[in-house]
């Protein structure tokens, strides 16, 4: 199942003008740009603006930090940030990082990750502050900030602002983001696939009203039967039972299964035979176990959103109910996109009526285009990779969408697509949990791939 990126990438023309000084960036005219700040920083430690929690990085090299206000359309406010390594210390290239959630902030770390490694690089809070969905009422050209434009529009602007500065634009373009920032970089792909030479997606939440309303639909079950509810130590407990039968399905038990679609386990091997006690499940809890596993269909029966696969069990919060209401990445999805209703009661969802509802709200969200061909003939390379053990803290997408989404670009362009496109299912490995920006950008410069 393990597919991989790589073959080098297409050198793009240089652009050569004249260098323009840090702090004189600040008169750079670009359309629909205000420039709010530009300041030589560093070397040293780098502290987030307004953060009490320390620095982002504590040894950064000297870069020139520029921040800007964008607004494409009359109701957009895009902050961005873009970073420029100083000196001799810039590889030539530009590496743009994604977000998560609902974003709503610059991403300093994976921004000071980046500038460590030599690139320029950017980041953009897609267009309003603080991580939910609260910006989508009353403002649908907020929701397409969100949705593509804002990723866009700060690629083309951060591009001209190095050019501006270097003296010439950047030889290659990559894209890196996990979760939104994994959609955010099959949007990309999809829609401007101009704009960034290599793009690396993690677990893709590319269709995420349907990922949302799966998440939901399990969620809401719990919090509205308590009886449901599994405890964590509970799902601790499956996940234990589920590694004792599969995890030598592969011929090493290493405490994690490599390829989860093999494993047979039933759950209801698990069910308590009198009353509850720590080590079964009732009736109503086997019940939320096997939703979990199972795809959300509509009333029609088509499939919504796939499952979680076996091994991920260790920490599914979505059956924990651990909080009063559903989580605020789905609740915004659906209170606040589709209902443009901050107090929307959620115990009244409705599956079929609100995906239909976000989908006519939101619907430039969904990023599953299968057709792939024009960032493949300009030479774009995408590398895709999503762990098996997705679903319990900090996240819950399938590593069975990234699997489909797969499949779907194969059905479209042809099984030979591996000189472009790669797929990597990490087994054990949970939501976005492991360092791909550091680990693949070290590794693959030193062998002049990035």
């Amino acid at each position: 199942m393990n597919r991989y990126l790589c073959a080098s990438l297409a050198v793009v023309p240089l652009i050569a003008i004249a260098q323009t000084p840090c702090e004189q960036l600040k008169s750079l005219k670009l359309a629909d740009t205000t420039i709010t700040l530009t300041e030589s920083s560093g070397p040293g430690e780098f502290t987030s603006p307004g953060s009490t929690a320390g620095a982002v990085a504590p040894l950064l090299p000297a870069f020139c930090r520029v921040a800007a206000t964008l607004k494409p359309s009359l109701d957009s406010e895009i902050k961005i940030e873009v970073w420029l390594p100083a000196g001799g210390g810039w590889n030539g290239k530009c590496l743009a990082v994604g977000g998560g959630g609902w974003v709503g902030s610059i991403n300093y770390r994976d921004m000071a990750t980046a500038v460590q490694e030599g690139y320029a690089t950017s980041s953009t809070d897609t267009g309003h502050i603080g991580g939910t969905a609260e910006f989508a009422v009353g403002h649908p050209e907020k929701v397409t900030d969100f949705a593509y434009r804002a990723v866009h529009e700060m690629t083309v602007k951060a591009k001209a602002i190095m050019t501006a500065h270097y003296g010439r634009g950047p030889r290659l373009s990559y894209w890196t983001g996990c979760s939104t920032g994994g959609r955010q970089g099959l949007m990309e792909a999809q829609r401007y696939p101009a704009d960034f030479d290599g793009i690396i997606a993690g677990a893709p939440a590319n269709n995420q009203i349907q990922l949302c309303a799966w998440r939901f639909a399990l969620e809401t079950a719990a919090l509205k039967d308590p009886a449901r509810v599994v405890p964590l130590a509970k799902s601790a407990l499956l996940n234990r039972a589920v590694l004792a039968a599969c995890d030598a399905l592969d011929g090493v038990k290493d405490g994690f299964l490599s390829d989860p679609e093999k494993c047979r386990f039933d759950p209801s091997t698990l069910l308590c035979r009198g009353n509850e006690a720590a080590d079964c499940l009732t009736a109503p809890q086997l019940e939320s176990v096997k939703q979990a596993y199972a795809p959300v269909n509509n009333k029609i029966g088509e499939r919504i959103y796939p499952g979680l696969v076996p091994g991920s069990e260790a920490g599914w919060e979505l059956l924990a109910a651990l909080r009063p209401e559903p989580n605020v990445i789905d609740l915004g999805m659906f209170r606040l996109v589709a209902h443009q209703d901050p107090g929307w009661d959620w115990r009244l969802f409705n599956l079929d009526r609100d995906v239909a509802l976000a989908d006519q709200k939101a619907g430039s969200m969904t990023a599953v285009n299968p057709d792939l061909s024009a960032f493949k003939v300009r030479g774009g390379k995408l590398l895709i990779y999503h762990g098996w053990n997705d679903g319990g803290s900090g996240g819950a997408i399938s590593p069975l969408n990234t699997l489909d989404y797969y499949s779907s670009v194969i059905a479209k362009m042809g099984q030979k697509q591996d000189d472009w496109l790669r797929l990597f299912m990490v087994p054990g490995m949970a939501h976005c949990g492991v360092d791909l920006l550091h680990d693949v950008a070290t590794s693959a410069s030193s062998r002049n791939i990035l």
